[in-house]
């Protein structure tokens, strides 16, 4: 049993560590302060924990006890869902570590964002995962476009989008 939890283990942390042929490089100025706030999800890989989930928006908290609170709200088949997490930052100032399962930890990288925090381009340490977020629940054509051009010089295939149903 002992060896499966290893091989299990060993396998997770390869396979999520595995970027591909990405560029999931975060930005190199990044200003944590101006990032919290409340930032509407406008487009998303999709994945298990948010699939089929609309009006998603995620706020980020500094606490009194210096910790970071995430808070991501969505609804689904008509229901109001909600997780809560936890941020540690790193030596790296736009690469983040959000939990919200127990003591796992994922990278969250912020690899764009425009100079007034307004819209953000967010991935992980894989391909798997994509967010465009912005402070609006809507973006212009102009800047979905600047997004999508920046995911697309970074490698990821922006097909496999998809775009959150916002108010």
């Amino acid at each position: 049993m002992k060896r499966f939890f290893t091989t299990l283990t060993t396998l997770f942390i390869v396979v999520s560590c595995w970027a591909g042929d990405i560029d999931n490089s975060v930005v190199r100025s990044f200003d944590l302060n101006r990032f919290l706030g409340s930032w509407y999800e406008i487009a998303r890989f999709d994945h298990w924990f948010e699939r089929g989930m609309d009006q998603t928006k995620a706020s980020y908290k500094l606490l009194s006890s210096g910790k970071i609170e995430v808070l991501n709200t969505g609804v689904k088949n008509g229901k109001p869902k909600e997780s809560k997490g936890k941020i540690k930052t790193t030596d790296t100032p736009a690469l983040l570590r959000v939990s919200f399962f127990g003591p796992f930890y994922s990278d969250y990288r912020v690899m764009f964002v425009d100079k007034n925090y307004q819209y953000a381009l967010v991935g992980s340490s894989s391909d798997s995962y994509l967010w465009i977020l912005s402070r609006k629940p809507k973006l212009t054509n102009e800047v979905k476009n600047l997004i999508l051009k920046e995911a697309k010089r970074r490698g990821y295939d922006t097909s496999k989008l998809i775009w959150v149903k916002q108010n």
